[in-house]
C-alpha cells in the first residue's frame, strides 16, 4: 500500500506544471476570461460569444467560426482602429491594445478547428 501510495505522489508530482508554468497559465487564462467578459458586454445582443449556441441574430456570425472566414490575427487592426460593418445596426468599436489581445486570445481559443 505504502508503495502504492508513494508512486502515485510521484505521478502526481510529475504531472504538476512547475510553478513558472502554472502562473503564465493563470495569467493567460484571466488574459482570456477579459476577452470573453469584453465580448460578452459589447457583442453578445447579436452574435453567440462562446463555444457553443446561436446567434441572438440571425445575420450575424459566431465567433466561433471567425476562422473559417479569417486569420484570427488579422483582427487585431481593426479591433484598435474601427471595428465596423456596412449594416445601420452594428455600432463601431476601437479597442485599446490590452483589449485587442485579450479578446484575441479568447476567439483563438473557441474556434472549431
Amino acid at each position: 500500500m505504502r508503495l502504492t501510495l508513494a508512486f502515485l505522489l510521484l505521478v502526481a508530482a510529475a504531472l504538476t506544471p512547475p510553478a513558472g508554468n502554472r502562473a503564465a497559465a493563470t495569467e493567460a487564462a484571466a488574459v482570456r476570461q477579459r476577452g470573453e467578459s469584453l465580448l460578452t458586454q459589447n457583442c453578445a445582443s447579436c452574435h453567440a460569444v462562446g463555444k457553443t449556441g446561436d446567434s441572438p441574430r440571425a445575420d450575424a456570425p459566431t465567433f466561433r467560426t471567425l476562422s473559417q472566414k479569417y486569420p484570427i490575427e488579422s483582427l487585431a487592426e481593426s479591433l484598435a482602429e474601427g471595428l465596423y460593418t456596412g449594416h445601420p445596426d452594428m455600432p463601431e468599436f476601437t479597442f485599446e491594445a490590452p483589449d485587442v489581445g485579450a479578446i484575441l486570445a479568447y476567439l483563438e481559443s473557441i474556434q472549431e478547428r
